[in-house]
């Protein structure tokens, strides 16, 4: 047979889609006899089972506050001046500032019970986003890259990772994986045109391509390489005609309005268009959330534009079909101390915090852990960062065990450790 085993494993490595290495790796098993109708039937269900999935990541910077969140506590003084509302979920409260999330708290698993030990923000953001403690010697990769580098499509002319504000870089998984950022969601990103007719452009790229070659020839193959890797990226953007996604103006003013008129609602809007175009992972930042003073007054301000815009997005997924293959996740680096300080604030407070998930495999409806009367500490189930991010990944049919090689040389997990929350997803 033309094509070898060995030949189309080795094919995928260099970046071949998964259909094709399917193809060739199911014709090359039948012809040698080493796959049978029931090794091909698994490994086509396997592409069938990733194929679609995408995660959606709503970063709440800087730390909100559990107790004017989804953990509130009414009946005790470090409660604070937070009124609560039911929810869909029968005998579940929240804070009253999320009408809208209350009526999608029945597609939602709800995680009262987060904790870690990390209480600055560099650090804790950074192990939220990687599975990993910051290191001066090794620069890990976001969780969104990882699962790009698993179930994202190669061959796609848009991002795999797309950031709408900045987030944690691809590390050394390189700039395949690195995110694709909007700073302004809702105008075209900048210099998405070309100055030139695309046939010009195309030989312009074929001239670069030249001097690069040249330039490897000298003993520079690794940065022509990346370079390569850059321009390749760049130039299927520039040339798609897909890069419509990023306009808004095609949806109805009806759901515009649903989302909400800030820069969230739009994100969220966005995010919605990106990953129906297939873009694997998209997080929209919202900043603010460090209430060290007049606490009360921001996390009303702040739930103001978040809640209507991800209510939106969880219902909009829903009526498109889309939310049993899209992940999305609400969560921040941290919680904010039970005590209210004298600046009537909120100081940091990992050991417990809540976020929540929904869609793509996890269960609907529910609580997971609880924290104490005063909300000084977890009573029921401790969900630490490493099995949040072990859920995710389950979530998505990602490989959290996956080894990369660090450039020291080192293998390191996708996930440092940790275990599967069971609770979300039977």
């Amino acid at each position: 047979m033309a094509t070898s085993l060995h030949e189309s494993i080795a094919l995928t490595r260099n970046r071949l889609s998964r259909r094709r290495f399917l193809h060739h790796v199911s014709a090359a098993g039948v012809a040698t006899g080493m796959l049978g109708f029931r090794d091909m039937i698994s490994l086509q269900a396997e592409e069938l089972r990733r194929q679609g999935k995408s995660m959606i990541l709503l970063w709440m910077a800087g730390g909100p506050s559990q107790m004017e969140t989804f953990d509130p506590k009414p009946k005790h003084a470090n409660g604070g001046e937070t009124r609560v509302i039911s929810t869909s979920i029968p005998g579940v409260q929240i804070s009253e500032h999320w009408p809208s999330m209350a009526k999608m708290m029945k597609e939602v698993s709800l995680i009262r019970s987060m904790t870690n030990k990390e209480g600055n923000h560099q650090r804790a953001t950074y192990q939220m986003h990687t599975g990993y403690i910051p290191s001066g010697s090794v620069k890990h990769p976001g969780i969104g890259s990882c699962i790009a580098q698993q179930l994202a499509d190669p061959e796609t002319d848009l991002p795999s990772v797309v950031s709408i504000g900045q987030t944690q870089g691809a590390g050394f998984l390189g700039v395949d994986y690195e995110p694709f950022n909007v700073n302004s969601p809702g105008e075209m990103p900048l210099n998405l045109a070309t100055s030139k007719s695309d046939q010009r452009f195309s030989r312009r790229l074929g001239l670069l391509g030249k001097l690069d070659g040249e330039f490897a020839a000298r003993g520079a193959q690794a940065e022509v390489r990346s370079h390569q890797q850059l321009y390749n990226k760049a130039s299927k953007l520039v040339l798609s005609p897909r890069t419509e996604t990023f306009d808004l103006s095609k949806e109805s003013e009806e759901l515009t309005r649903a989302y909400g008129d800030s820069d969230f609602g739009r994100s969220c809007l966005l995010a919605r268009r990106l990953v129906e175009s297939g873009v694997t992972f998209v997080e929209i930042r919202s900043n603010g959330w460090d209430t060290h003073q007049d606490n009360f007054t921001a996390v009303a301000n702040k739930a103001n534009e978040v809640d209507p815009a991800a209510a939106t997005l969880l219902q909009d997924l829903k009526d498109r079909g889309m939310l049993d293959d899209t992940l999305v996740v609400w969560t921040g680096e941290f919680g904010r101390s039970p005590r209210v300080n004298a600046r009537g604030g909120r100081d940091h407070f990992p050991v417990a915090f809540n976020s929540w998930m929904a869609g793509s495999g996890v269960k609907r409806g529910q609580v997971i852990g609880s924290t104490s009367k005063d909300g000084t500490s977890i009573e029921d189930r401790p969900v630490p960062v490493a099995d949040f991010l072990q859920s995710v990944c389950h979530s998505l049919n990602v490989d959290a065990n996956h080894e990369n090689i660090s450039p020291l040389g080192r293998p390191m997990k996708v996930v440092d450790g940790g275990e599967v929350v069971d609770e979300l997803f039977t």
